[in-house]
C-alpha cells in the first residue's frame, strides 16, 4: 500500500459517519466576518496603501503613466543598476528611457545568475491598502516568483486605483489560488532576539513601489 492510499484510507474512515446530505463545508462555515475596516474612497484607499508601504520601509513613488518611463530610468540610475530582469509582459515603454541591459526572465537561469543582476522591474496582481502589501501571481508582467526574491533591488509598478483594494478578503476575491502567489510587505527583513533588524535575508534588500495613475 502506498502512502497516498494509506492517507486516503484514513480520510474515508474519518468521513464514514458523515451523512450524505450533510451541509457542505463552504455553506456550513459562516463567512460574515468584516471585509474591510471602515469606508474609504478610492483616493483614501490609495493614500492608506502608500502610508503602510512606507511604514514597512518600502520606497514609494507616484507618477502618471506618461512619466513612468522617465521615473523608472531615474530610479535605476540612482541605484547604479546596469542589468535589470524584465518579465515578458512588462509594457514596452516602461524602460524606454533607461540605459540598462535587459535580462529576460528565463527558466534556465539559476539563483546564482539572478544574484548577479542589479535590479528587477515587475507589475503586480493587486495591492492591499490595510496591510501595505503587493501581491504577485506570476502573470506575464510579473514573471517567475524567483525573480522577485533573488535580486537585491525590486521595483514594483502598481496601477492606481484599479489594482488597489482595502483588505485581504477583497484581494483574495481577485486572485486565483492555483497561481504562484507572492505576498510582499516591504523589503525582506528579520530581527534577532535583541531586535536588531537585518534586511535582505530572504528577498530584496530594497523595495520601491511606483503608484501609477492614468
Amino acid at each position: 500500500m502506498s502512502s497516498r492510499e494509506r492517507v486516503l484510507g484514513r480520510v474515508r474512515r474519518a468521513l464514514a459517519d458523515v451523512p450524505r446530505g450533510d451541509t457542505p463545508y463552504e455553506r456550513a462555515v459562516p463567512r460574515d466576518y468584516l471585509r474591510e475596516h471602515g469606508g474609504r474612497s478610492a483616493e483614501e484607499t490609495v493614500e492608506l496603501l502608500a502610508e503602510n508601504l512606507a511604514e514597512y520601509r518600502a520606497l514609494v513613488h507616484r507618477c502618471t503613466a506618461d512619466a513612468l518611463s522617465s521615473l523608472l530610468a531615474g530610479l535605476l540610475a540612482a541605484r547604479g543598476a546596469r542589468t535589470v530582469v524584465v518579465p515578458p509582459g512588462v509594457g514596452p515603454g516602461w524602460l524606454a528611457a533607461a540605459v540598462v541591459e535587459r535580462i529576460p526572465d528565463r527558466a534556465e537561469d539559476t539563483p546564482y545568475d539572478l544574484d548577479r543582476v542589479d535590479s528587477v522591474v515587475t507589475g503586480c496582481a493587486v495591492a492591499v491598502a490595510e496591510t501595505g502589501t503587493v501581491v504577485l501571481d506570476g502573470s506575464p508582467d510579473q514573471g517567475r516568483r524567483r525573480i522577485s526574491l533573488v535580486p537585491d533591488h525590486h521595483i514594483c509598478v502598481v496601477r492606481v486605483p484599479d489594482q488597489v483594494v482595502s483588505s485581504v478578503p477583497q484581494a483574495l476575491d481577485r486572485l486565483d489560488p492555483a497561481r504562484p502567489l507572492t505576498w510582499i510587505s516591504g523589503p525582506s527583513a528579520t530581527s534577532d532576539i535583541e531586535l536588531d533588524r537585518v534586511e535582505g535575508v530572504h528577498g530584496p534588500r530594497t523595495l520601491e513601489v511606483v503608484l501609477v495613475t492614468g
